[in-house]
């Protein structure tokens, strides 16, 4: 059994309870999600939680408040966070995003990790003789989705973050780069992951 069990509206006391009215106010509804409930066991990780995600992942700043939402959902199916998805799937539709769409991005999550597993090996394995052996991995899916590019890689360099993959992050910065996406947002971008990482790792720890 978790050790770590949801605090309702009802038992919500002091800061976790003026935490739960200022989300509430953020999201325009009456109820507080599930993920919430949950942090609020914590009250200094909720509110950090809030905080974060309000600026990161709510709003626009860098980058648009819609483009950050898809970015959220993309880390939560990485990191297979159900408490996160559905409502973070909600959000993204209500937000303009297709079915289709939602789809594509999830070929790009896919796509991304199949290649940061291969060049990972390339940079740990110690040997350079895998470097001048033919990748072979189709990747098509980068470049033939309904997504635009700057969306595509703002993806990438998120996952590949994510995976520690030093060479599929650098490359796919450098692209950034190239599509004209300043540092700043390619940081935020960053930043939108880590906040729901951070999110999904205390749940995903709860479910076990």
């Amino acid at each position: 059994m978790s050790p770590v069990a949801p605090v309702s509206e009802s038992e919500a006391v002091d800061k976790t309870a003026q935490t739960y009215g200022r989300i509430k106010e953020m999201l325009g509804s009456d109820t507080i999600p599930e993920p919430f409930l949950y942090y609020g066991r914590v009250p200094a990780f909720l509110q950090d939680f809030y905080m974060n995600v309000k600026k990161f992942v709510y709003t626009d700043g860098k980058l648009d408040a819609k483009l950050k939402a898809l970015i959220a959902l993309c880390v939560a199916r990485s990191m297979h966070c159900k408490m996160w998805i559905d409502p973070l799937t909600e959000r993204c539709k209500s937000l303009g995003y297709s079915d289709q769409e939602l789809a594509d991005a999830l070929a790009i999550v896919s796509t991304c990790y199949m290649y940061n597993i291969f060049f990972k090996f390339r940079d740990i394995a110690g040997s350079d003789v895998f470097g001048g052996m033919s990748v072979g991995l189709r990747a098509h899916a980068f470049g033939n989705t309904s997504l635009d590019d700057k969306t595509v890689e703002l993806i990438n360099v998120v996952i590949s973050d994510i995976n520690a993959c030093k060479p599929c992050t650098s490359g796919h910065v450098t692209k950034a780069r190239d599509l004209k996406i300043p540092d700043e947002a390619i940081q935020e971008a960053i930043q939108c992951a880590a906040t729901i990482a951070a999110g999904c790792t205390f749940l995903n720890s709860v479910d076990e």
